[in-house]
């Protein structure tokens, strides 16, 4: 297998092939389901094309808690069977799929009851860790602990002494969302499926009442194209609705979106060895470690305003800081917050009108011939949903087809990965890097870190850390362009690394020399840099302003206030 690359010219020859002969499956949105599709299906040996209209992971897959996780409140919930399901992917992602990307992370569960809660909690997260045993993948994460109230403080002494009479802790997952995405399509480039940002479904293609393609306007360079395909694939979450609208049915299920918001804080401003689990009235708040920062989330509420750019309201910074700060020593303020985003679940509709009661299971249709739906799940389970996807396409395909392999294929980055890491040292010597750096870059690349050192050997300035963003190198924001896909400057800083969330500036202090780095790699000119600052500096503004606001209407107003700098 050769590693494949999202080069401008690489994206520019997938639309031509897609057009030029009907593919098996294709696959249309490149969120994490999308993405887990398209590389189901090229590992079953099937032609497979995916299309996006944005870019990779830039709806609800860019902007979740970044948690790999069973879901330990649906054991309350008594849904043992997503969670089961739930913890063996985690397991697998751990040990084999993404050790590069896939990392553990301790949590906290302040007790605030004696004995019963001790008993109660104890039971629920006992028979968690037995669920990941069992699955056979669990051996990668440390089991529970109990803590007593001094040795929780000592674990965690942002914590507030009349905050707990002791604690459980135990073990979850982490990784960063878009940069799984773009992982998982890259691998699937790889083994030989066309893959396409910035490339819009405006139409499918019907004969009969058949779906038999779509077609595919490539909002970047203009120009529509007709790709054939024997079965199609609507894996567009959020949009699930929209996109069924475009053969008039809107299929056998409805889709709504959950609003979910996250605050960032530096690493300093809570003081914790561990992650917090919090309870709250509707659902519960995580503290996530990240990096040199903390993540705040996440909000449960109901939208129906932009999907494109859902927008955080002040009432919403406001229900997270009131609610961490009721256990912390020392309260956090606005001040604190480095960054703020905004995602949307797409929840499969039930009876209920709270969103956090919605179905986080996913569902699997085939409303008319030649089209399936995927819709529903949770990111953990992608895989699995992929999988039932492909599944019921296979059934419209008259031939035989392999059965899914993707459990045994690693993502590009895992294999040599527990090597190099080992190697670090002496990586860190040979390039004259920090072995801290190293480390980071194996934690986002994996192995393929060496094609990325390659640039650094070729240009030495592009070792040296981008100003104001000093987390990442220069070569990073080159890598981003000609590898990884992006076509613009806020998929570097929103996506491809997370600048935007991360400075207290949102980015717009790197904004200029990110841009200046990218263009030689996408044939920019001055006016498209220049164009592209703007761009990036308005959406900033807007989301500050949006974040102002006191509700969902004036929020929503307010972000779209900054348009799409490739209009949708």
């Amino acid at each position: 297998m050769k590693t494949a690359t999202l080069g401008p010219v690489q994206r520019a020859e997938a639309l031509a092939r897609m057009a030029e002969r009907e593919l098996d499956i294709l696959v249309v949105g490149g969120g994490v389901v999308g993405a887990g599709t398209v590389l189901d299906a090229a590992t079953r040996g099937l032609a497979t094309g995916l299309v996006e209209a944005r870019d990779w992971a830039a709806g609800t897959s860019s902007r979740s808690s970044k948690l790999i996780h069973g879901g330990l409140r649906y054991l309350e919930m008594l849904d043992f069977a997503l969670v089961r399901e739930a913890l063996k992917e985690r397991g697998l992602l751990l040990e084999r799929l993404a050790p590069h990307l896939v990392k553990p992370v301790p949590f906290l569960y302040p007790l605030q009851h004696h004995v019963w809660e001790r008993f109660y909690a104890g039971s629920g997260v006992a028979l968690y860790d037995a669920m990941s045993l069992s699955s056979g993948h669990g051996r990668g994460l440390p089991v529970h602990r109990h803590l007593s109230h001094k040795r929780a403080l000592r674990v965690a002494p942002c914590l507030r002494k009349d905050a707990l009479v002791g604690a459980l802790q135990y073990y979850d997952a982490q990784m960063d969302d878009a940069r799984f995405v773009e992982t998982l399509v890259r691998t699937a480039a790889s083994y030989g499926a066309q893959v396409a940002n910035g490339a819009r479904v405006v139409d499918f293609l019907r004969e009969g009442e058949r779906v038999v393609g779509a077609r595919v306007e490539d909002v970047e360079s203009g120009g529509t194209y007709e790709v054939r395909a024997r079965q199609v694939v609507n894996a567009t979450g959020v949009w699930t609705d929209d996109t069924q609208g475009l053969i008039n049915e809107r299929g056998q299920f409805h889709v709504r979106a959950s609003k979910g918001i996250h605050l960032v804080v530096p690493k300093d401003r809570i003081h914790s060895t561990t992650g917090l689990i919090l309870r709250t009235e509707k659902s519960v708040l995580f503290v996530i470690p990240w990096g040199r920062h903390w993540i705040i989330g996440t909000t449960d509420t109901d939208w129906d305003l932009d999907k494109a750019h859902p927008a955080a309201s002040s009432a919403d910074i406001d229900y997270l800081l009131e609610h961490v700060n009721s256990v912390l020593a020392t309260p956090l303020t606005r001040d604190d917050v480095e960054g703020v985003y905004a995602g949307l679940r797409p929840l499969l509709a039930g009876e209920s009108d709270a969103t956090s009661k919605l179905s986080r299971e996913h569902t699997v249709a085939h409303p008319v011939p030649g089209l399936v739906v995927v819709a529903g799940g949770k990111y953990t389970t992608y895989r699995v949903m992929a999988k039932d996807a492909v599944d019921e396409a296979v059934h419209g395909l008259d031939q035989r087809v392999a059965e899914c392999v993707t459990e045994d294929v690693p993502l590009l980055g895992a294999e040599g990965y527990r090597a190099m890491w080992n190697a670090r040292a002496r990586i860190a010597a040979r390039t004259g890097l920090h072995v801290a750096r190293v480390e980071h870059l194996l934690n986002r690349y994996g192995s393929l870190t060496e094609e990325l050192l390659e640039l650094v050997v070729a240009d030495p300035s592009l070792g040296e850390p981008l100003t104001g963003a000093e987390d990442y190198l220069r070569a990073e924001v080159v890598y981003a362009c000609t590898h990884e896909g992006a076509r613009h400057l806020d998929d570097v800083l929103t996506r491809r690394t997370r600048i935007s969330i991360e400075t207290f500036d949102r980015g717009t202090g790197c904004a200029r020399e990110a841009a200046e780095l990218m263009a030689p790699a996408l044939g920019w000119d001055a006016a498209q840099v220049d164009k592209e600052v703007a761009h990036y500096e308005k959406r900033v503004e807007a989301e500050r302003e949006s974040q102002r606001q006191p509700d969902d209407l004036t929020a929503d107003a307010a972000r779209l206030g900054a348009p799409d700098i490739v209009p949708l």
